[in-house]
């Protein structure tokens, strides 16, 4: 017996927290009967409908690394019909993306079935590092940049400690580049942090996420990750 949102999650449907708000709104069936509180635990033998939708726990699980262009938005469909992130990629399994990328914001996009690596990526005790490459219009200060290392006050909660460096200052273009490495995934956090001190993000780059890098994937194009890639993701997960 397994808890219901982890026998979901690990049938690739989505996430365990997604899986957890479907079923507190009364969206998941086992044997056909509704359930709506946390707790409830179920065989993975058991019929479980999410959303109307049979799942199966047992599907082989698929992980593709995505270079994504600026104009796609990361979602798995959009009710403005702009192309979404499962656009880009050919595959018979019912994926979703693992965190999201502003619908401006370019690079490394990991995409999966595997609603377990999901949930141990997302979670912010596992310090999954990611990195970014800002465009900023003005000149960044030394002492701003210790405040990003430091933690930026946003909704009335800082930050975790992050990592930053300047890549570039470019006086004529009144411009900064500069490299931030944070572990969170709030929304929009990275280009908030920036406005909060006072600077417009121009430009947005995911560079990489833990080891996994964008290098040998050009813009709009994928790769599955391999089965050592994979493991080693397993492996990094902090307790």
């Amino acid at each position: 017996m397994e808890r219901l949102q982890k026998i979901i999650a690990l049938s690739g449907y989505c996430s365990r927290r997604k899986a957890e708000e479907l079923i507190v709104q009364g969206k998941v069936k086992v044997n056909g009967s509704l359930v709506t509180h946390m707790g409830f635990k179920a065989n993975f033998n058991d019929c479980i409908e999410v959303e109307g939708n049979p799942i199966n726990p047992k599907e082989d699980k698929v992980y593709y690394l995505l270079n994504k262009p600026r104009g796609v938005v990361t979602t798995s469909k959009d009710d403005k019909n702009r192309k979404t992130v499962l656009d880009l990629i050919k595959t018979d399994k019912r994926i979703y993306p693992i965190g999201r990328l502003d619908y401006d914001t370019t690079g490394l996009l990991l995409l999966t079935n595997d609603g377990e690596l999901t949930n141990f990526l997302t979670h912010p005790k596992n310090k999954i590092e990611k990195v970014y490459i800002a465009k900023i219009k003005g000149l960044i200060t030394k002492d701003n940049l210790k405040k990003l290392c430091n933690g930026i006050m946003i909704d009335g909660k800082k930050t975790s400690k992050a990592k930053a460096k300047i890549l570039k200052i470019d006086n004529k273009a009144n411009s900064s580049l500069v490299e931030l490495i944070i572990h969170e995934g709030r929304n929009h956090q990275v280009k908030r942090m920036f406005e909060m001190l006072g600077y417009e993000v121009l430009k947005l780059k995911r560079e990489s996420i833990s080891f996994l890098t964008l290098d040998g994937v050009k813009t709009g194009e994928y790769r599955e990750l391999s089965i050592k890639e994979v493991k080693k993701l397993y492996s990094e997960i902090k307790d």
